[in-house]
C-alpha cells in the first residue's frame, strides 16, 4: 500500500524498540556512505492556474482564484514529505478545483519551502507566526482547511486566534494519537527519541527528504495500488490512467527536506507526549487550549487510513468547545492519500465540504 509518511519509514515497524534500533543503526550506516539529494527528482508542478500572492520565510502563499470578495479558505497543506502540489494534482484529482467547483471563489494555499539549511532551526512557531501572517493578509479572519500535518497546525491556530477563523475544516490530521493507533504513531511511541535525532544529524540540522524515501524501503509503486487511491474510473490499461500513474510515481519520488527543529518538535510534542489532546502543547507564547475553539467544524477521515487512524482526528469532537450540532463528521471508505487525491472523494465528498463551508 502506498503512504504518506512524513515520520515513518516501514523498515522500523518492527515488533520492538530493540528491533527498530538494529534496524535504523543499519540504514543510517547505508546513508551516511553515500550522497542523497532531492535534486535527483523532477519538479512537481501545478494544475489551476494560481499567483504568489505573498512570499515569506517558510511558504509561498498561492492564490488560485481571481474572486476576491468573498471570504478567503486556506488551505493549510501538509508540511511532510511531499510538497503542496498534493492540493492541486492533477485533473479530477485536485482539492482546490473541487472547492471552486463546488462554490468557493477566493482559495488559497500553503505552499511551504522546502527547508533550505539556513531553515534549519525553524520551529512549529516559525510556521504558525507565517500562518498568521498570510490570514491578515487574508483580510484577518479566514476558513481554514487543514489537510494531514497541516490538520493539527490549522487547530492550534484556531486556539491561539479563535477569532481569526470562521469555519474549520479537519482532513485525516491527528490530534489525539492516544486515541487509536496508526503505523506511524505506532512507530513513534516506540522508536527512542536518539534515533529520530541522529536522523537530523546526517542531515546537518535538517531532515532530508531523499533520506526518508531511502529509509522507507517503500514496495515498488505498483500501478493497482496508485489506481486504487487516485479512484480512476477508467481502466488501469488505458493511457489515460498511465499517464496518472507516472505523474503520481514522480510526485511522490520528489521529497521536501524539513527543518530539524520543527522534526523533532513535532514527533515529541504530538506523538510521543500527545500535548495537543492533554493540554500541554503551547505556542507562540500562550497555552493551547482547544476548548477555545468554538467556531463550526468539519472533521474528515478515511476508514482505511494508515498513517492517522479515524479516532485521533474524530477525538476533536471532545476536545473543542464548538457546540455539537456545528460539527460534522464524516468517514469516507479510502486510503490516506486517497482521501485528498480520489477523484470520487473530491468530486462527492470535497464538494460537500466546500458547500458546508459556505454556509457556515
Amino acid at each position: 500500500m502506498v503512504a504518506l509518511t512524513p515520520f515513518l519509514w516501514p523498515a522500523l515497524a518492527a515488533a520492538t524498540a530493540s528491533e527498530m534500533i538494529s534496524t535504523f543503526a543499519k540504514e543510517l550506516a547505508h546513508l551516511a556512505a553515500g550522497q542523497h539529494s532531492n535534486s535527483m527528482f523532477p519538479e512537481p508542478r501545478w494544475t489551476t492556474p494560481n499567483r504568489v500572492a505573498l512570499e515569506l520565510p517558510s511558504m509561498r502563499l498561492r492564490q488560485f482564484s481571481a474572486h476576491g470578495d468573498d471570504i478567503a479558505t486556506l488551505v493549510c497543506a501538509p508540511l511532510a514529505l511531499h510538497d503542496a502540489t498534493l492540493i492541486d494534482f492533477a485533473q479530477d484529482h485536485s482539492l482546490v478545483a473541487a472547492l471552486q467547483m463546488a462554490g468557493l471563489r477566493n482559495v488559497f494555499v500553503t505552499d511551504w519551502r522546502s527547508a533550505s539549511p539556513e531553515m534549519r532551526f525553524f520551529s512549529i512557531d516559525s510556521y504558525l507566526a507565517d500562518l498568521n501572517v498570510a490570514v491578515d493578509e487574508l483580510g484577518g479572519c479566514a476558513n481554514l482547511v487543514g489537510v494531514c500535518q497541516g490538520g493539527w497546525m490549522a487547530l492550534v491556530y484556531a486556539a491561539r486566534y479563535p477569532s481569526k477563523v470562521r469555519g474549520l475544516v479537519l482532513a485525516g490530521a491527528p490530534v489525539d494519537v492516544n486515541a487509536g493507533e496508526s503505523e506511524l504513531s505506532r512507530v513513534a511511541h516506540g522508536a527512542p527519541t536518539s534515533m529520530f535525532r541522529q536522523l537530523v544529524e546526517l542531515g546537518d540540522g535538517r531532515v532530508r527528504g531523499a533520506h526518508l524515501l531511502q529509509l522507507g524501503k517503500h514496495p515498488s509503486l505498483e500501478p493497482e495500488a496508485i489506481h486504487g487511491l487516485l479512484q480512476v474510473p477508467d481502466d488501469i490499461a488505458t493511457p489515460h490512467s498511465s499517464r496518472l500513474i507516472t505523474l503520481f510515481r514522480e510526485w511522490y519520488t520528489h521529497p521536501i527536506d524539513l527543518p530539524g527543529t520543527y522534526y523533532l518538535q513535532v514527533v515529541q510534542r504530538l506523538y510521543k507526549d500527545n500535548q495537543l489532546a492533554t493540554g500541554g502543547f503551547a505556542a507562540l507564547g500562550r497555552p493551547i487550549d482547544l476548548s477555545m475553539v468554538r467556531g463550526p467544524i468539519f472533521l474528515l477521515a478515511a476508514h482505511d487510513d494508515e498513517i492517522v487512524a479515524p479516532e485521533q482526528l474524530l477525538a476533536a469532537r471532545h476536545l473543542v468547545g464548538t457546540r455539537e450540532r456545528q460539527i460534522r463528521t464524516e468517514i469516507v471508505a479510502c486510503t490516506h492519500l486517497g482521501l485528498f487525491l480520489g477523484a470520487t472523494t473530491l468530486l462527492h465528498t470535497w464538494s460537500e465540504v466546500a458547500r458546508w463551508l459556505a454556509a457556515c
